[in-house]
């Protein structure tokens, strides 16, 4: 470290389980995140005095949500050219490199994706279950936000998703790219999460509110995706369409959630069901 920089060169494998598969500073820090979002939720449960039992099943239909709907996100959103050339590639984690298929883990997850994923599956999940969506949609998104700073402190770990240049004698330099101080974009959202997650915390914790009805998820969608829009322009756009558009596609997709969250908190129905049950 020289003046306001940080040479960072971590290397993102920890060790390598196998000759072909390595554990990753992301892969662990995703599954972290999602064991603290567990143990929040659970708790939450607790106080409402809904059975815990139920959250096996709810953070199973989640977590594929998640990861389906990142990969074909990033898949379509970022580089649906390619893909639909090469399909095989879309759900395994591997790539083509000369004549053979090589194991690389899933290199491209967008987190817009990732919310339309996890959406859909509480829908399939409230419908089988029988369970009030937007009370659950509630819920979840108090502990979203706890997942979402840990797959950036990931790619944080990953030097991946980094920010532009500062310009000046401060920043973070991806030494496993360039020598460039760049704005540690990862953290800048990861912090953000981690800051929005107190703030759907003390709304729920709030006796003024007792019935939120959709009211802390949109506040969720606002925030998170207000937050993602302002530090795009801090970040290297993630690929090449877009170094001729105004907004990238990140901030293109980030404004439909802001106007749908606005709506849930301005325009909400009396509930018909207070509980999950």
């Amino acid at each position: 470290m020289s003046d306001g920089i940080i040479n960072w060169n971590v290397d993102p494998e920890i060790f390598w389980i196998t000759d072909s598969f390595p554990l990753k500073y992301y892969g662990l820090l995703f599954m972290t995140g999602i064991l603290i979002a567990f143990q929040v939720e659970k708790r939450i449960y607790t106080l409402e005095n809904v059975p815990v039992e139920r959250l096996d099943k709810l953070f199973i239909y989640v977590i594929v949500g998640i990861l389906l709907g990142a990969r074909l996100g990033h898949c379509f959103f970022y580089e649906p050219a390619y893909y639909f050339q090469n399909p095989i590639e879309i759900l395994l984690p591997i790539k083509k490199i000369g004549d053979s298929y090589n194991f690389i883990g899933f290199q491209g997850l967008a987190s817009h994706g990732g919310t339309i994923g996890v959406l859909i599956a509480l829908g399939l999940y409230c419908k089988k279950f029988k369970t009030n969506f937007l009370w659950l949609l509630d819920r979840i998104a108090i502990v979203g936000p706890i997942v979402g700073a840990f797959i950036r402190f990931g790619n944080f770990m990953n030097s991946e998703i980094y920010g532009k240049p500062t310009n000046g004698n401060w920043g973070v330099v991806f030494q496993r790219d360039d020598l460039i101080p760049r704005h540690p974009t990862q953290l800048y959202e990861a912090f953000s999460y981690l800051l929005i997650f107190g703030i759907l915390m003390y709304v729920y914790r709030n006796k003024n509110i007792k019935n939120p009805n959709g009211l802390i998820f949109g506040l969720c969608l606002v925030l998170v995706f207000l937050a993602r829009f302002i530090i795009e322009f801090f970040k290297e756009n993630q690929v090449r369409f877009e170094d001729s558009m105004t907004i990238n596609m990140g901030q293109i997709l980030s404004i439909p959630f802001i106007i749908i969250g606005l709506i849930l908190m301005f325009i909400r129905k009396k509930p018909s069901v207070q509980h999950g049950v």
